[in-house]
């Protein structure tokens, strides 16, 4: 399974992947989130390591995730690996005329039989679950970048 949302945000690359990149500020900023825990020390950077905590269909689900790719302010990719499958998200932002254009692409790649039996059955409902998901988290990103406070 593999999705991908974008987002025109009214802000330069360099705030708009400052705001993506602060993990610390990620439950405040997002809706979806309840918790996150960071793991390792320093500055957001490959090897990069969280625990984040969303509530979904009503119950709470933990992920630990890895930067195991970094190329600022261009794009970051983060890698877990959680109920039978390896999942890949890589956010881009491209300059895009006075703004950026953020693109998230998630994909999830089942590594056991029961996984892949869940992935035929239910890809089509959590196709459509993610996908709002992932707009509604750019959406609430866009709302901090936008409104140009480096505090908010």
């Amino acid at each position: 399974m593999r999705i991908a949302v974008s987002r025109q945000i009214d802000a330069q690359v360099e705030r708009v992947f400052e705001v993506f990149t602060e993990l610390d500020r990620a439950s405040e900023r997002i809706g979806g989130i309840e918790s996150v825990e960071v793991l390792t020390d320093g500055p957001f950077g490959e090897g990069t390591r969280w625990t984040e905590t969303r509530r979904m269909g009503g119950r709470l689900a933990s992920e630990t995730m890895t930067i195991t790719g970094f190329d600022p302010p261009r794009s970051y990719t983060a890698e877990a690996k959680s109920c039978g499958a390896h999942y890949t998200t890589t956010l881009s932002f491209d300059p895009a005329g006075s703004g950026t254009k953020v693109t998230m692409s998630f994909g999830g790649v089942p590594t056991n039989l029961m996984a892949r039996l869940m992935m035929i059955v239910m890809g089509p409902l959590m196709r459509g679950t993610i996908t709002k998901m992932i707009a509604q988290d750019l959406d609430d990103l866009a709302q901090v970048c936008e409104a140009g406070d480096r505090t908010a």
